[in-house]
Protein backbone atom coordinates (compact mmCIF):
# COMPACT_ATOMS: atom_id res chain seq x y z
CA UNK A 1 0.00 0.00 0.00
CA UNK A 2 2.86 2.29 0.46
CA UNK A 3 4.42 1.93 -2.57
CA UNK A 4 1.29 2.31 -4.51
CA UNK A 5 1.16 5.57 -2.79
CA UNK A 6 4.63 6.80 -3.02
CA UNK A 7 3.68 5.64 -7.39
CA UNK A 8 0.51 7.98 -6.99
CA UNK A 9 2.22 10.62 -5.64
CA UNK A 10 5.49 10.07 -8.12
CA UNK A 11 3.27 10.65 -10.93
CA UNK A 12 1.42 14.10 -9.67
CA UNK A 13 4.68 15.30 -9.32
CA UNK A 14 6.50 13.93 -12.13
CA UNK A 15 3.71 13.66 -14.65
CA UNK A 16 0.60 14.35 -13.83
CA UNK A 17 -0.22 18.35 -16.00
CA UNK A 18 -1.36 21.08 -13.52
CA UNK A 19 -4.17 23.00 -14.61
CA UNK A 20 -5.98 25.91 -13.49
CA UNK A 21 -6.31 29.66 -13.74
CA UNK A 22 -5.47 31.31 -10.82
CA UNK A 23 -2.72 30.05 -8.42
CA UNK A 24 -5.67 28.80 -6.06
CA UNK A 25 -6.65 26.73 -8.89
CA UNK A 26 -3.42 25.00 -10.32
CA UNK A 27 -2.59 24.65 -6.34
CA UNK A 28 -5.75 22.36 -5.91
CA UNK A 29 -5.35 20.72 -8.80
CA UNK A 30 -1.87 19.60 -7.95
CA UNK A 31 -2.96 18.70 -4.71
CA UNK A 32 -6.15 16.74 -5.43
CA UNK A 33 -4.60 13.27 -6.01
CA UNK A 34 -2.11 13.12 -3.54
CA UNK A 35 -3.93 14.75 -0.29
CA UNK A 36 -4.29 11.61 0.99
CA UNK A 37 -0.99 10.36 1.19
CA UNK A 38 1.13 13.88 1.35
CA UNK A 39 1.85 13.48 5.13
CA UNK A 40 3.77 9.89 4.86
CA UNK A 41 5.95 10.91 1.64
CA UNK A 42 6.87 14.32 2.38
CA UNK A 43 7.75 13.63 5.75
CA UNK A 44 10.80 11.77 4.32
CA UNK A 45 11.61 14.64 1.76
CA UNK A 46 10.88 17.59 3.57
CA UNK A 47 13.87 17.94 6.45
CA UNK A 48 14.07 20.32 9.34
CA UNK A 49 10.53 20.81 10.58
CA UNK A 50 10.92 18.86 13.68
CA UNK A 51 13.95 21.22 14.40
CA UNK A 52 12.09 24.57 13.76
CA UNK A 53 8.92 23.78 15.58
CA UNK A 54 11.15 22.51 18.89
CA UNK A 55 13.00 25.42 18.43
CA UNK A 56 10.54 28.11 18.29
CA UNK A 57 9.01 29.40 21.06
CA UNK A 58 5.08 29.25 21.96
CA UNK A 59 3.85 32.27 24.09
CA UNK A 60 1.45 32.05 26.29
CA UNK A 61 -2.10 33.04 25.25
CA UNK A 62 -0.49 33.62 21.75
CA UNK A 63 -1.41 33.53 18.47
CA UNK A 64 0.33 31.33 16.07
CA UNK A 65 0.04 32.00 11.85
CA UNK A 66 0.96 28.55 9.34
CA UNK A 67 0.94 29.72 6.40
CA UNK A 68 0.86 27.79 3.82
CA UNK A 69 -0.08 24.82 6.84
CA UNK A 70 -1.31 22.26 4.52
CA UNK A 71 -2.61 19.30 6.33
CA UNK A 72 -2.17 20.95 9.43
CA UNK A 73 1.00 18.32 10.20
CA UNK A 74 2.90 20.79 11.84
CA UNK A 75 0.24 21.75 14.82
CA UNK A 76 1.12 18.20 15.53
CA UNK A 77 4.68 19.41 16.15
CA UNK A 78 4.04 20.95 18.71
CA UNK A 79 2.99 18.15 20.92
CA UNK A 80 1.14 19.37 24.19
CA UNK A 81 2.52 22.67 23.81
CA UNK A 82 0.12 23.76 21.66
CA UNK A 83 -2.59 23.95 24.36
CA UNK A 84 -0.69 27.37 25.69
CA UNK A 85 -1.91 29.06 22.95
CA UNK A 86 -4.99 31.10 22.50
CA UNK A 87 -5.06 30.50 18.61
CA UNK A 88 -3.12 28.19 16.11
CA UNK A 89 -4.38 28.95 12.41
CA UNK A 90 -3.76 27.10 9.19
CA UNK A 91 -3.78 28.92 6.26
CA UNK A 92 -4.02 27.42 2.63
CA UNK A 93 -5.30 27.90 -0.45
CA UNK A 94 -5.68 24.59 -1.30
CA UNK A 95 -9.38 22.74 -0.27
CA UNK A 96 -8.00 19.41 -0.28
CA UNK A 97 -5.28 19.90 1.93
CA UNK A 98 -7.18 22.05 4.46
CA UNK A 99 -10.16 19.38 4.79
CA UNK A 100 -7.73 16.93 5.89
CA UNK A 101 -6.38 19.87 8.23
CA UNK A 102 -9.99 19.94 9.62
CA UNK A 103 -10.77 16.35 9.81
CA UNK A 104 -7.08 16.43 11.83
CA UNK A 105 -8.49 19.55 14.29
CA UNK A 106 -11.73 17.24 14.91
CA UNK A 107 -9.90 14.20 15.70
CA UNK A 108 -7.60 15.54 18.02
CA UNK A 109 -10.05 18.12 19.40
CA UNK A 110 -8.68 20.89 19.02
CA UNK A 111 -11.03 23.85 19.81
CA UNK A 112 -8.50 26.47 19.46
CA UNK A 113 -7.04 25.48 15.98
CA UNK A 114 -8.85 26.83 13.01
CA UNK A 115 -8.17 26.10 9.34
CA UNK A 116 -8.88 28.78 6.81
CA UNK A 117 -8.58 28.97 3.38
CA UNK A 118 -6.70 32.40 2.51
CA UNK A 119 -3.73 34.35 0.66
CA UNK A 120 -0.81 33.73 2.64
CA UNK A 121 0.18 37.81 1.50
CA UNK A 122 -3.23 38.95 3.27
CA UNK A 123 -4.70 36.69 5.59
CA UNK A 124 -5.26 38.37 9.15
CA UNK A 125 -6.26 37.02 12.13
CA UNK A 126 -9.02 37.82 14.15
CA UNK A 127 -7.04 38.98 16.60
CA UNK A 128 -5.50 41.32 14.84
CA UNK A 129 -1.92 40.41 15.08
CA UNK A 130 0.35 37.51 15.48
CA UNK A 131 2.71 35.89 17.81
CA UNK A 132 4.40 33.31 15.47
CA UNK A 133 4.32 32.93 11.87
CA UNK A 134 5.74 30.02 10.25
CA UNK A 135 6.04 29.08 6.55
CA UNK A 136 7.44 25.40 6.71
CA UNK A 137 8.28 24.81 2.75
CA UNK A 138 5.52 26.81 1.50
CA UNK A 139 7.59 30.46 0.77
CA UNK A 140 8.59 28.72 -2.92
CA UNK A 141 5.04 27.64 -3.85
CA UNK A 142 4.03 31.20 -3.23
CA UNK A 143 4.38 33.13 -6.70
CA UNK A 144 4.80 37.01 -4.74
CA UNK A 145 6.88 35.24 -1.67
CA UNK A 146 8.11 38.61 -1.13
CA UNK A 147 4.66 40.02 -0.70
CA UNK A 148 4.03 37.22 1.51
CA UNK A 149 7.70 38.13 3.92
CA UNK A 150 6.16 41.29 3.99
CA UNK A 151 2.95 40.38 5.29
CA UNK A 152 4.24 38.35 7.80
CA UNK A 153 6.26 41.27 8.88
CA UNK A 154 2.96 43.66 9.12
CA UNK A 155 1.37 40.97 11.14
CA UNK A 156 4.37 39.90 13.49
CA UNK A 157 3.81 42.11 16.92
CA UNK A 158 7.05 43.36 17.78
CA UNK A 159 9.11 40.61 19.24
CA UNK A 160 7.15 38.60 17.47
CA UNK A 161 9.05 35.31 15.61
CA UNK A 162 9.22 34.31 12.44
CA UNK A 163 10.32 30.39 11.46
CA UNK A 164 11.09 29.31 8.00
CA UNK A 165 12.33 25.70 6.63
CA UNK A 166 12.17 25.45 3.03
CA UNK A 167 14.47 24.50 -0.55
CA UNK A 168 16.80 27.25 -1.95
CA UNK A 169 19.92 27.34 -3.79
CA UNK A 170 22.31 30.23 -2.90
CA UNK A 171 23.62 33.18 -4.80
CA UNK A 172 26.75 32.38 -7.06
CA UNK A 173 28.27 34.80 -4.14
CA UNK A 174 26.37 34.50 -0.89
CA UNK A 175 25.01 37.37 0.71
CA UNK A 176 26.96 37.22 3.99
CA UNK A 177 30.43 35.60 5.07
CA UNK A 178 29.87 31.60 6.02
CA UNK A 179 26.86 30.90 3.89
CA UNK A 180 26.39 28.27 2.25
CA UNK A 181 27.84 28.49 -1.85
CA UNK A 182 26.54 25.63 -3.98
CA UNK A 183 28.07 25.07 -7.25
CA UNK A 184 26.76 25.40 -10.52
CA UNK A 185 24.74 22.19 -11.11
CA UNK A 186 23.29 22.85 -7.65
CA UNK A 187 22.38 26.46 -8.53
CA UNK A 188 20.43 25.21 -11.76
CA UNK A 189 19.29 21.59 -11.76
CA UNK A 190 17.35 21.64 -8.64
CA UNK A 191 15.19 25.07 -9.68
CA UNK A 192 14.54 23.03 -13.46
CA UNK A 193 13.62 20.05 -11.57
CA UNK A 194 11.01 21.27 -8.85
CA UNK A 195 10.25 24.50 -11.77
CA UNK A 196 7.51 21.62 -13.38
CA UNK A 197 5.37 21.45 -9.78
CA UNK A 198 5.47 25.21 -9.52
CA UNK A 199 7.95 25.07 -6.38
CA UNK A 200 10.42 27.48 -6.97
CA UNK A 201 13.85 27.29 -4.60
CA UNK A 202 15.28 30.94 -5.11
CA UNK A 203 18.71 32.19 -3.78
CA UNK A 204 16.77 35.50 -2.52
CA UNK A 205 14.74 33.82 0.41
CA UNK A 206 17.53 34.24 2.66
CA UNK A 207 19.30 37.21 1.98
CA UNK A 208 15.40 39.31 1.99
CA UNK A 209 14.84 37.36 5.44
CA UNK A 210 17.86 38.84 6.63
CA UNK A 211 17.29 42.09 5.65
CA UNK A 212 13.62 42.28 7.24
CA UNK A 213 14.53 40.04 10.43
CA UNK A 214 16.79 40.18 13.29
CA UNK A 215 18.41 36.68 12.84
CA UNK A 216 18.11 34.35 16.01
CA UNK A 217 19.01 31.10 14.21
CA UNK A 218 20.49 29.90 10.93
CA UNK A 219 20.85 26.06 9.17
CA UNK A 220 21.76 25.15 6.13
CA UNK A 221 21.80 21.72 5.28
CA UNK A 222 20.86 19.04 2.33
CA UNK A 223 18.40 16.48 2.50
CA UNK A 224 18.17 12.91 0.67
CA UNK A 225 15.28 12.71 -2.09
CA UNK A 226 13.06 9.72 -1.72
CA UNK A 227 13.67 7.09 -4.52
CA UNK A 228 16.90 9.27 -5.87
CA UNK A 229 19.39 7.69 -3.79
CA UNK A 230 22.71 10.03 -4.36
CA UNK A 231 20.78 13.14 -4.96
CA UNK A 232 20.59 15.74 -1.80
CA UNK A 233 18.73 19.01 -2.09
CA UNK A 234 19.84 22.24 0.39
CA UNK A 235 17.25 23.41 2.19
CA UNK A 236 17.16 25.80 4.98
CA UNK A 237 15.62 27.04 8.50
CA UNK A 238 15.57 30.70 9.51
CA UNK A 239 14.25 31.70 12.73
CA UNK A 240 13.70 35.64 13.34
CA UNK A 241 12.85 38.26 15.34
CA UNK A 242 10.80 41.59 14.75
CA UNK A 243 12.53 43.99 16.83
CA UNK A 244 10.77 45.87 19.60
Amino acid sequence: MGLISDLRILYHLALHPIRGATHAERLDNFYRGQAEGYDTFRERLLRGRDELWAALPVPAGGVWLDLGGGTGANAERLGERIGALRKFYIVDLAPSLLAIARRRIAQRGWTHVEAVEADATEFVPAEGAADVVTFSYSLTMIPDWFAAVDHAWRVLRPGGHIGVVDFYVSRKHPAAPGMARHGWLTRHFWPAWFGGDNVFPSPDHLPYLLRRFEPVSLLENRAAVPYLPLARVPYYLFIGLKPQ
